[in-house]
């Protein structure tokens, strides 16, 4: 953050006696309904780290200076301009002067420019996106992430302040669903028209929502598939037999219904369709899983790699069945395989060596790309005639159809950019795909913004 946006001033403000208690009563309004249960706030730091709880206490803090209390002074930041504002920067002035009459909100980023600025939407007031001026932020920022913040204009420029949580989709509907209930009805489709002094007088409801939606994945209970099995991550490595070759295991593969090829050395494993009358899903804790953009569960991976076989699945369960299906398939093409297990403790541990290799193929750099980009291009119009669950489980072509189902293709559509954006090599194809096509084909390109 800038020099000139620095707080530290009104935070030592903060420790007289007449806005310590005001302090606590903003404090509990953000974290009450999370601390009921006799912890202390310093106790999310061992489940979120510092950064996080530093970035929530922000959100409280800046909260807090907005707020008018009973008697006199009624601000604290109007007090403090008043008898220290003499110390400060002229733009440090400007500064809080803004933060003083700013409202948290729910925004859209589009537009990045690393390092100098990007667009942002007001998801929830509706305005036109708004340049924003920002340097360390927007270097990790991605197209169409969310985030909760306020955006307050200092001297001809707006500037996103130091409280700012990026909202998950389950995140943003747990927020959308406390504003229906607090300004409209619940089971509304749309929010409401919610006044600016509306929405900053909930600006605690930004922090629960981004905690219960965070606490709920990082320190719930044990991790599970939707099969309810406990996520456990196993490769198993089959040794190709003496002769066999892989055009030969590859033909055979493609001959398993459940194996779905992405190029010519990997496929993915589905769930095949479920039959009408079968049993819910058991998970019943926070759920990892992944499914293909058309809707299919992926119950693993196999992937062909010099002289092995590899199957990857999520828990004991599913490669147990993964490998009998395989062995059935390819019988004595194979020998008896090896197995390593990770728990997710230990892939969170591991980190990739400074300078490690990251592929050993032999295929050229620009023929590669060309490949993977000519999958992604067959891959998603071949998803464009597809039910999608996002979609009501309609193809994106029908749901273009109607002006409700335009607003969801184009989520769905930011949703798949967002996604591949965020692939930890910047430069790989997957990361750089552009979707534009996708978007003036499907009629929805005005939405794009």
């Amino acid at each position: 953050m800038p020099t000139s946006h620095d707080l530290k001033g009104l935070m030592k403000f903060l420790a007289r006696d007449e806005w310590r208690e005001c302090f606590e009563e903003v404090f509990n309004e953000h974290f009450g309904p999370v601390l009921d249960g006799g912890g202390d706030f310093e106790d999310l730091a061992e489940v979120l780290g510092d950064h996080w709880t530093n970035a929530l206490w922000g959100c409280a803090f800046e909260d807090f200076l907005t707020q008018d209390f009973e008697g006199e002074p009624s601000n604290m930041v109007d007090e403090y301009l008043k008898r220290r504002g003499w110390k400060e920067s002229a733009q440090a002035r400007a500064y809080m002067t803004a933060l003083r009459s700013s409202v948290m909100s729910l925004y859209e980023v589009s537009d990045v420019v690393p390092g100098v600025s990007f667009m942002a939407r007001d998801l929830i007031r509706g305005d036109e996106p708004i340049a924003v001026s920002e340097g360390s932020a927007t270097k990790t920022l991605k197209q169409w992430d969310k985030l909760a913040a306020r955006i307050v204009p200092v001297m001809g420029k707006n500037v996103m302040a130091g409280g700012v949580l990026p909202f998950a989709p389950q995140a943003t509907e747990k927020l959308f669903d406390g504003l229906r209930g607090l300004f409209g009805k619940r089971n509304a489709k749309k929010l409401p028209a919610i006044k600016d002094d509306e929405l900053q007088a909930a600006a605690f409801m930004f922090t629960l929502s981004w905690l219960f939606d965070t606490l709920g994945r990082v320190a719930g209970p044990r991790l599970q598939n939707t099969d309810g099995d406990e996520i456990v991550f196993h490769s198993v490595r089959f040794p190709l037999a003496a002769g066999a070759k892989q055009e030969d295991i590859a033909a055979l593969l493609n001959d398993i219904p459940a194996l779905s090829q992405a190029d010519a050395k990997f496929w993915n494993w589905l769930e095949e369709t479920p039959k009408s009358g079968n049993k819910a899903k058991a998970a019943t804790g926070p759920v990892i899983d992944t499914n293909m953009d058309s809707g299919p569960l992926v119950l693993g991976n196999v992937e062909l790699k010099g002289r092995f076989l590899h199957l990857s699945a999520n828990s004991a369960a599913r490669v147990e069945k993964g490998t009998a299906l395989i062995r059935q398939a390819l019988g004595d093409l194979v020998r008896t395989p090896l197995t390593e297990i990770r728990t997710v403790e230990q892939m969170k541990a591991e980190r990739p060596r400074k300078g490690a290799e990251t592929s050993r193929s032999n295929i050229p750099p620009e023929i590669a790309e060309q490949g993977i980009r000519e999958y992604l291009d067959r891959h998603y119009r071949e998803t464009l005639d597809q039910p999608v669950k996002a979609l009501g489980n309609k193809t994106p072509r029908q749901a273009a159809k109607t002006a409700a189902g335009r607003q969801k293709v184009a989520d769905w559509l930011k949703y798949l950019e967002n996604q591949t954006a965020k692939q930890p090599d910047p430069t790989h194809p997957m990361a750089t795909y552009s979707f534009e096509w996708m978007w003036k084909e499907l009629g929805v390109h005005d939405l794009r913004r």
